[in-house]
């Protein structure tokens, strides 16, 4: 799925926190925003959801988001509930089922995602790690064609995310554009086909390798933070 950004502005009250952004991603990308904390990426996200007031345009595949909200699957960075109830896994999982279809994938992806062992685990009692692997699964149930990750591989540990970024990628070679927003710059350079660089305006966009060197992250985080070196094979 295309997603083409045009004009884009996002206010609070007087307070810009989006401002006049303009991008496309292409049907089959993985686009990598990146940038400082309070830079706008997820205020970006939730505004492609129709979530939010902006000025500008947002459109898939040339049409408007509300034609294809069913299509698209998202991971938010934060997701807070009472850890007391008494709901296991599969239970939770279940309530995103509507098909013969989607249970049938449903447990394809918890073989994929190592959550076969932890389907009937009570969903409070789950690590950090495994929980944002529920959600991440919550959100493909549907087989999405756009996939939005915010900060996704939070909590996850450095192994486990090396092995959930092969499964995004996975994904994606099977007709997925992905949108992620990631702090791990090393994965993100192998990974991504695009990277989108935000502290409110648009600082920069282009592949890793034109994106990813020491003057634009001191452009993008400023000179007081240090850019680290990765060696890329």
């Amino acid at each position: 799925m295309e997603v083409k950004v045009k004009n884009l502005t996002v206010k609070f009250d007087s307070r810009v926190i989006l401002n006049n952004l303009n991008f496309v991603v292409q049907p089959g990308e993985i686009a990598a925003i990146i940038g400082p904390n309070g830079s706008g990426k997820t205020t970006l996200f939730r505004a492609i959801l129709g979530l939010i007031n902006y000025q500008g345009e947002i459109n898939i595949n040339s049409r408007s988001v509300k034609d294809h909200l069913n299509q698209i699957g998202y991971v938010p960075q934060y997701f807070d509930f009472d850890r007391t109830i008494p709901i296991t896994v599969k239970e939770f999982l279940n309530f995103f089922i509507r098909t013969k279809e989607e249970h049938k994938n449903l447990k394809n992806l918890f073989d994929n995602w190592g959550l076969t062992k932890f389907k009937n685990s009570l969903i409070g009692r789950l690590s950090g790690g495994q929980l944002q692997k529920v959600l991440i699964v919550s959100s493909l149930i549907k087989q999405p064609k756009l996939l939005l990750l915010d900060e996704a591989a939070a909590g996850i540990d450095i192994e486990a995310s090396q092995d959930f970024y092969e499964l995004i990628k996975k994904l994606n070679q099977q007709g997925v554009t992905v949108m992620m927003i990631s702090h791990e710059l090393n994965l993100v350079y192998r990974f991504a086909d695009k990277i989108i660089c935000l502290n409110r305006d648009l600082i920069c966009l282009g592949t890793p390798k034109e994106v990813i060197t020491d003057n634009t992250l001191r452009r993008l985080y400023g000179e007081e933070v240090g850019p680290r070196k990765h060696r890329h094979h």
